[in-house]
């Protein structure tokens, strides 16, 4: 989500079994293929994106990386030192992290799929996997054409 324009870039229906942390990569690079032109500064995540492949890929990108890390991690040489550096930061004093790097700001992109099933609903209609794509894609697309009408 582009947290100036409150539009969706990018979202991926998943089944259940998925796991968040390794959509990143591909929603990174959705967003820069379809806007060439478009410049990501920051990727905002919750602990389901703590990943030191995650931290890699955002330093090769040279993106900043504002991941709040789990509560169980440590400090270790194995780490990328990006995410060794959240690590340090965090566990000293999270309140501070999160002003700084205006973590709250993630809140922008949650407050958007809560506007979208406020207003279309908590589930989808569709019993079909690739129908319940379409039907997710639809929503997203009105809920981008609306905040756009705004």
């Amino acid at each position: 989500m582009n947290t100036k324009t409150k539009e969706i870039l990018a979202f991926e229906v998943t089944d259940e079994k998925a796991h968040d942390g390794k959509e990143m990569k591909p929603f990174v690079e959705h967003v820069l293929e379809r806007n060439k032109d478009f410049k990501i500064k920051t990727v905002l995540a919750d602990g389901a994106y703590d990943s030191n492949k995650n931290y890699k890929y955002l330093h090769e990108k040279r993106i900043g990386p504002v991941i709040k890390v789990r509560k169980n991690s440590i400090i270790t040489h194995k780490n990328n030192r990006m995410r060794n550096g959240e690590v340090r930061n965090q566990t000293r004093d999270l309140l501070k992290w999160k002003r700084k790097r205006r973590y709250g700001k993630r809140w922008m992109a949650e407050t958007a799929f809560s506007s979208i099933k406020r207003t279309y609903g908590e589930y989808v209609s569709a019993t079909k996997f690739q129908n319940t794509v379409k039907e997710m894609v639809m929503k997203v697309s009105l809920y981008n054409l609306f905040r756009r009408m705004v």
